[in-house]
This record gives structure tokens, C-alpha cells and sequence, in this order.
């Protein structure tokens, strides 16, 4: 059942109950239409307020712990949670604690705790933005931090949670002539050719896109279109295509698409921005194992654990546990199998993951060269501007992690390999 929201500030503890409560990603939340009573410029800023609380819910819950004899039911630790992290960042007190309040006095269950809101809003008030910045650096659950440690080491991940924290500025891939957009939009264009603004604001507001000429996608995910290195008139088949930037990449570069997706829903997505770009693709509904077909080149964004995205997805950690992790690892190979099987005599395949974990990536290469005669990874294709040689791989792929670029703002954790079939 959708709860009635008041404001952006209601909306943003509505997607904390749900993530911190009931397990709920915000993406889903938002895609059922958590925040559609809202405004666009309020409904952005629920979403921001929401991410930012969740970055710093361990200093939150810190500083909070000293007005607190007890950890009060979650929808009031909710409000206070947000209350402290909005004065943190320099938010007027007097509109942070009078709608704070405001809140839980609609709340049937616990409207009588308005003066703990009160109260201990205004003590944040003096704390928060004083000692915010002198509290220890929020970091990965323990369920995630022990594998990827392991994988990475403990100074790469400290860096990776510090990317984390920072959250993620907006990047944009154009359709042509990056450094006037930049210019226009008063941002930069990074090394790999993506554009990128630290403060964007409410995207559809944005010049450029009602016309189409860009759309969101963060610079690591726009590398593996770049590695399949698309030609006009080949066909290509974008598996698991939502929401669709690759499919425009892909568009824009002349192949013949044909993007795939289960979900009717974010298909549905895909075929909006198309229309929105002019771009053109044939969008297809169904199941990536059942597809056939016969392609030149095939890209595999597989379904995965999505931990390279928690930088702009701070609520995964409270959402997941990894308890799905080996699922996905065994439906990406199959995956991987099928769609080498979709591909034309000396076509190729660019598998990817927006994951951290080499099980996901690094691991999954390695066993398909292993299980299939004649396929290499080719390493030429990964030449490509911005990337750091020290970045590929030992099996031939690509790994990405958000605490590389610090100086430039970082980017989303991310493995592709590009293999070719014999």
C-alpha cells in the first residue's frame, strides 16, 4: 500500500522506513510510484535527502546515541536520522525541527513522541554541524567489507567507502561534441569522453534534455559500449538492456539494436528514452536465456550484486545481505554461454557487471575461456581513451573501482571483458 506524502522531507523518511525496514531498494520504491505525488524538484530532493541519510546514518545514529537512552521505533529514529543529517549539512534549524515534528504528529502510532522530536532535533541542532565532519569515516557492512578486503585489500576498500560517502556526481554521455555540452552545462569532460556535473540539480530541467542530445550514465558504464566498439550496420544485441543507456550508445553509433529486457515495465523506459534521443532500436520483452537469434556482436550487462553503484546507491548495503550473490553468479554464466551461442562466426561479446566482487567479473572470464575452445579475451579492444593500463587484468578484462578518478570525483565499480569467438 503507497503512503500518502507530505512533502520531500515525509517522502525521504517514507524510503528510509522502507530500506531500513522492510528491506526495500529505492529504486523499486521510486519506480512504483513512492514520491508520484510529488513535484519533480521535490521529488529529487526526497531522493537526495534519503541517499545522503543513508551515507551517514553511522554518524547519525552517533551523535544521536548521546540524547537517546534507547533506540526509539524506527519511524521516529527515521525522522530524527534525516533531521540530523539536513542540520549537518547546514540545513535551517527552525524548518528541519518544525516539520520534523510535523511529521510525527501525523503518525497514528507515534504522534505522542513529538517532544523526544523536539527536543533532541534542536540539541542536533547545535551538534551535528560542529562535529559532523570530526566523526570516523561510515564504512561497508561487515557481510560485504570481509570480500572485498579480501579481494582488494583493507587500504582500497577505506578508499572505496570514502568514494561511497563523497556519494556521485551526475554524468552524462552526449551524442556529439562533449566539450560544448560541458561548457553549456557548466561541467567537464572526463578522460573517457563522458561529461560530468558536480552539482545538476533536477535532471529534466537540465537544457539539452527534453531534445535528447544526452543522456544519464555513469562514465564506467559507458565504457563498454566503447570496448564492443560498435559499426554501423552490425547487429547487435543488448541483453538485460534497462534502462537503456547502452542501448542509446549503441543506437547512436549506427548498429542495428535489437535491446532485450524481462521486465515490461523497465522496457517500457528504454522505448521512452529512445523516443526521447530519436535514436532507434527494436525493444524487445523476454527472458535473455530464451532469446534467439543470430548477431554480430553481443553486449551482456548481467544481472549482479550491483556493489560497484553504492555510491549513488547507498541504501544496497541495508537492502542486501549477499545472500542472492550465488545465484547470480551461476545465472551470469549462464549468461555468458547462451550468448556466445547468439553470436555469428568471429562475432564478440562484452560481458560486464556494475559489481565489486571477482566472482562477478574477473572469475566468470576465467572459467568461460576455460569452457569454451577457440574463445579469447581481447585485450586491443580495451585501448581505448581514459583507461589506465594498470586497470586490465591478468584473464584480459577491465576492472573499475570507485576510488579511482578521486581527484575528479570517482566512478562506479564496474568489470567487462570483451571476448571473441573463433
Amino acid at each position: 500500500m503507497k503512503k500518502t506524502v507530505h512533502s520531500a522531507r515525509s517522502a525521504a523518511v517514507y524510503l528510509l522506513d522502507q530500506v531500513l525496514g522492510e528491506g526495500r531498494l529505492m529504486s523499486e520504491l521510486v519506480a512504483g510510484g513512492a514520491l508520484e505525488a510529488l513535484a519533480p524538484a521535490d521529488r529529487a530532493r526526497a531522493q537526495r535527502l534519503a541517499a545522503d541519510t543513508l551515507r551517514g546514518l553511522a554518524r547519525a545514529d552517533r551523535l544521536l546515541s548521546k540524547h537517546l537512552r534507547k533506540p526509539p521505533p524506527l519511524p521516529v529514529f527515521n525522522v530524527l536520522r534525516a533531521g540530523t543529517v539536513e542540520l549537518a549539512q547546514g540545513g535551517d534549524a527552525h524548518g528541519v525541527v518544525n516539520e520534523a515534528v510535523a511529521i510525527i504528529g501525523r503518525h497514528p502510532r507515534h504522534n505522542r513522541l513529538k517532544g523526544l522530536i523536539n527536543a533532541v532535533l534542536r540539541k542536533m541542532a547545535e551538534e551535528a554541524p560542529a562535529k559532523w565532519n570530526d566523526l570516523r569515516q561510515p564504512g561497508l557492512p561487515h557481510w560485504l567489507r570481509e570480500p572485498l578486503v579480501e579481494a582488494w585489500g583493507k587500504g582500497p576498500v577505506a578508499a572505496m567507502e570514502r568514494a561511497h560517502f563523497e556519494g556521485a556526481p551526475l554524468d552524462l554521455t552526449v551524442k556529439s561534441d562533449a566539450e560544448a555540452w560541458a561548457a553549456r552545462l557548466g561541467g567537464m569532460v572526463l578522460p573517457t569522453g563522458s561529461v560530468r556535473l558536480r552539482e545538476a540539480g533536477q535532471v529534466s530541467a537540465l537544457p539539452g534534455y527534453e531534445s535528447g542530445d544526452w543522456w544519464v550514465q555513469d562514465a564506467a558504464a559507458a565504457l563498454p559500449v566503447q570496448v564492443l566498439d560498435p559499426r554501423p550496420g552490425e547487429r547487435v544485441l543488448d541483453l538485460c538492456a534497462a534502462p537503456g543507456g547502452k542501448t542509446l550508445q549503441l543506437a547512436a553509433r549506427g548498429a542495428q539494436v535489437t535491446a532485450l529486457d524481462i521486465s515490461e515495465r523497465r522496457m517500457a523506459r528504454v522505448a521512452e528514452n529512445l523516443a526521447r534521443t530519436g535514436l532507434t532500436a527494436t525493444c524487445v520483452v523476454g527472458d535473455a536465456l530464451e532469446h534467439a537469434g543470430v548477431y554480430d556482436a553481443v553486449l551482456l550487462d548481467a544481472p549482479c550484486s550491483a556493489t560497484g553503484t553504492i555510491r549513488r546507491h547507498p541504501d544496497l548495503p541495508y537492502a542486501k545481505d549477499g545472500s542472492e550473490f550465488g545465484a547470480l553468479i551461476g545465472i551470469q554464466a549462464a549468461m555468458i554461454d547462451h550468448a556466445l551461442g547468439l553470436l555469428a562466426p568471429g562475432g564478440r561479446l562484452v560481458f560486464c557487471t556494475c559489481s565489486l566482487l571477482p566472482d562477478e567479473g574477473e572469475c566468470q572470464v576465467e572459467e568461460a575461456l576455460v569452457r569454451h575452445a577457440g574463445l579469447t579475451a581481447d585485450r586491443a579492444a580495451l585501448d581505448r581513451p581514459g583507461i589506465a593500463p594498470e586497470w586490465i587484468t591478468e584473464e584480459g578484462g577491465l576492472r573499475l573501482r570507485p576510488d579511482y578518478w578521486p581527484d575528479l570525483g570517482g566512478m562506479d565499480g564496474f568489470y567487462m571483458a570483451c571476448l571473441q569467438k573463433g
